[in-house]
């Protein structure tokens, strides 16, 4: 089958680094990619280098498809590189976490804080029975405490899997039951929204069949506060995490780990209903982190770094504490909602941290566009001197309006993409070295191999395609836990003739300046009149329309196109619904990118279905355009969204 895809949207504005931003940058020559190009093990080395190591590394790489081992036989410990060299240095008082909560408590921590806690709570880990190789689930909001316990865990060789603190109790079992957790840490609660989420409660539901964990350690999250409300402590199996540190020791030597060693699994949602556990492991997963980090956003040693996803994701465990933290980075940590209490509420926390690097989600600067400029004009945005975007492709209008209203028409944006799997940065601008254009990640990286293919792994050098990967790089996952024979078929299947090459899942063109621009999920590829069309065009020729503030569009079956397009979108304020807005957004489209690309059905939505990393569950959609009974709801940030989208279609289609 042809699996080219038709480009149908050109986007021609281009944006060089600002002069004095290049001039100062760690990277402003392309001599770094004629170096990874020219041997990539030597510059993968040479990166690997930058870290501290207990024992030297024998092989680079070894690579026999579709598995890999990175810097075999050498010897490091994850927390040391991320804590202890920074203590030995003068930045051991330098901040290294700003947390703020929700209800506006805040803390500082810094390195020496850090230093002390981490090997505190790795001792409290040893003292319940946590040996190198055990798992330790960690379920907690977003507080200083996931770092402490991520890098507690690191420091002895546990092995670490973080559920996000929005994941329901039946959610959190079938992850601990997969890894076979030991011990599981958690809180009496949590802010969101400026409500209470209730984890102990939770976590008692959830271990009700979780017969593994035999520990559950409980972080009192508001002293004082809601514990006696939310928490019901099991004695023999729970302890408080507060008495637990009050008589551990403060010393508390890393473990030499091998490279290869699990550092932790993540889990991901999987078509077949059943979570992934992607695993990373330690020198290669590290590498990868510490290079991307300070090359990508140029880290410099006076930047506030505020990544603001959740640990519960890949982004929060790769650039919110093992990245910046490797470089002894400066963190902002927030807890809760982006508006809450008010909508202004992240570029308060830019204005009082003094925030110089924001890396945020296409989602949530679509809602910010939604809600209006008048937010952001409120705060000082001046420190800011980059801004980043992850998660889904970026629409080319919010990549402006994130420019205009939150950069100032000064900041470089690096638009990156990456999964769960590759575990850092893979497509993105170096910013003081690329143009960048609204929508595009530009290139790979240094050390990365980035492909357009066709069905038959042909190179697509201009249009549409499948992304693919064609070369091993450290961070990559390097299975999927206790199932190796579904990462083999997942990951290296998609060309029969080449099991070397890694299928992201992705749909992809290129320009012909060789820039990359991500289409989306090749599942969510639209079929219509023979037209392989990507669902990021048309949304991103919707929301070019100034009433729309997000859009999600899916196929439909049509018994004459063989799909038609159906759109779910989402106004910004001040605009109503009506049919004479339906037809001028239709007309909008196939004057933007073509009559075929012209949607069939638009529904208007206060919302759209997304999981509680921001990303648009367009299956769901599917299955309401379809009339079909609805999928899983269970990773949705708000399962009413879809009940109400599918009874609201229902309606208009009677």
């Amino acid at each position: 089958m042809d699996e080219n895809i038709d480009v149908l949207l050109s986007e021609t504005r281009s944006f060089p680094p600002p002069d004095a931003f290049a001039r100062d940058a760690h990277i402003n020559t392309d001599a770094i990619y004629r170096l990874a190009d020219k041997d990539y093990e030597a510059y993968w080395a040479s990166a690997a280098g930058s870290l501290e190591w207990m024992a030297p590394w024998k092989t680079v790489l070894e690579w026999t498809p579709p598995h890999s081992k990175w810097f075999v036989g050498g010897k490091l410990n994850v927390s040391a590189n991320c804590v202890d060299r920074h203590i030995r240095t003068p930045n051991r008082n330098k901040a290294a976490i700003i947390w703020e909560g929700e209800n506006g408590d805040r803390r500082t921590l810094t390195y020496w804080d850090l230093y002390r806690e981490v090997q505190q709570f790795a001792n409290v880990l040893k003292g319940l029975g946590v040996q190198k190789g055990d798992r330790v689930g960690i379920y907690l909001p977003l507080i200083p405490e996931c770092a402490v316990a991520m890098l507690a865990c690191a420091r002895i060789g546990a092995i670490h899997s973080v559920v996000f603190g929005g994941f329901s109790p039946d959610s959190l079992r079938d992850r601990m039951n997969d890894a076979e957790a030991k011990v599981l840490i958690t809180a009496d609660g949590g802010y969101r929204r400026g409500q209470v989420v209730p984890l102990k409660r939770n976590v008692d539901k959830a271990l009700v069949e979780a017969p593994t964990v035999k520990h559950v350690v409980v972080v009192q999250r508001r002293q004082g506060g809601f514990s006696d409300l939310f928490t019901e402590m099991k004695p023999g199996r729970d302890a408080w995490y507060h008495e637990l540190m009050a008589t551990a020791k403060a010393d508390c030597p890393p473990a030499a780990m091998d490279a290869e060693d699990v550092l932790f699994i993540l889990y991901t949602s999987g078509t077949t209903g059943k979570p992934k556990g992607i695993v990373h492991t330690t020198g290669g997963y590290l590498t990868g982190a510490a290079t991307s980090t300070k090359i990508v956003f140029d880290l410099k040693d006076s930047d506030v770094f505020w990544c603001t996803a959740d640990v519960g994701w890949i982004t929060g465990h790769t650039y919110l504490v093992y990245g910046p933290l490797a470089n002894g980075a400066t963190c902002v940590m927030y807890e809760g909602a982006p508006d809450w209490p008010q909508r202004n509420r992240f570029w308060e926390i830019c204005e009082r941290h003094g925030v110089t690097i924001l890396y945020t989600a296409p989602t949530a600067i679509r809602a910010f566009m939604k809600w209006g400029d008048e937010h952001p004009a409120k705060h000082d945005l001046s420190r800011l001197r980059l801004l980043g975007s992850v998660g889904e492709p970026i629409n080319p209008e919010a990549w402006m309006w994130y420019h205009e209203h939150i950069g100032g028409k000064r900041c470089p944006i690096v638009d990156t993409w990456w999964q769960t799997e590759t575990g850092s940065i893979v497509i993105s601008p170096l910013p003081g070295l690329t143009a960048t254009k609204p929508g595009s990640g530009t290139k790979a990286l240094p050390g990365y191999f980035a492909e357009l293919l066709d069905s038959t792994a042909v190179r697509i050098p201009v249009g549409g395609g499948l992304l693919a990967l064609t070369k091993p790089w450290p961070s990559m996952l390097r299975t999927i836990w206790n199932d190796d024979a579904r990462y083999v078929q997942t990951y290296f299947t998609k060309w029969n003739n080449r099991p070397d090459i890694y299928f992201p899942g992705d749909g992809a063109k290129r320009d012909d300046d060789q820039y990359f621009w991500i289409l989306g999920r090749v599942d969510d590829v639209l079929n219509v009149a023979g037209h392989r069309i990507g669902t990021m065009e048309v949304e991103s020729a919707l929301v070019e329309h100034h009433a729309v503030a997000e859009a999600a569009v899916v196929g439909k079956t049509h018994e004459v196109k063989g799909q038609a397009i159906a759109a779910f979108v989402t106004l910004r304020e001040g605009f109503t619904q009506s049919a004479a807005l339906r037809d001028e957004l239709k007309k909008f489209v196939a004057n933007k990118i073509g009559a075929l690309a012209r949607p069939d059905d638009i529904l208007f939505s206060a919302d759209l279905p997304k999981t509680r990393s921001g990303k648009i569950m367009r299956r769901l959609l599917r299955d309401i355009a379809e009339g079909r009974a609805l999928g899983d709801t269970t990773t949705l940030a708000d399962p009413g969204v879809v009940s109400a989208l599918k009874s609201q279609y229902e309606e208009k289609e009677g």
